[in-house]
């Protein structure tokens, strides 16, 4: 896993780099180390934004939190792109498991039996 960390109108702090280290380690858990991780956090209007961009072999994501806090707005960032991988990776299981139900054939003539030509509008 490759992160890269960019501050805009704000000082780099070790604290503030640790503390996104720690994060991405919780993104970590859901791949296998291949991929990159670009963190871009900036201050406007008195507001701490966090961007953060995902890039791996097959997929990329994207999140942008912002609050007061520059520690919130990595939590909730982290917190946003966690969903977006839980979703898409319930989308695939879903998808791989979809196909294994037996389909159920009609017998043409048994469905329409018990119906008269009088019934058909």
């Amino acid at each position: 896993m490759k992160i890269t960390i960019a501050f805009q109108h704000l000082d780099h702090t070790p604290s503030l780099d640790e503390r996104i280290r720690e994060k991405s380690e919780k993104i970590n858990k859901y791949f296998d180390g291949k991929m990159n991780l670009k963190w871009n956090c900036y201050v406007q209007d008195l507001n701490h934004f966090a961007e953060v961009t995902l890039f791996g072999p097959q997929f990329e994501y994207h999140a942008k939190a912002h609050s007061d806090n520059l520690y919130k707005t990595i939590d909730l960032a982290v917190d946003k792109i966690e969903k977006q991988i839980i979703k898409r990776k319930e989308k695939t299981k879903n998808r791989i498991h979809r196909g294994h139900e037996e389909p159920v054939i009609l017998d043409v003539e048994q469905a329409w039996g018990d119906r008269s030509d009088d019934d058909v509008a």
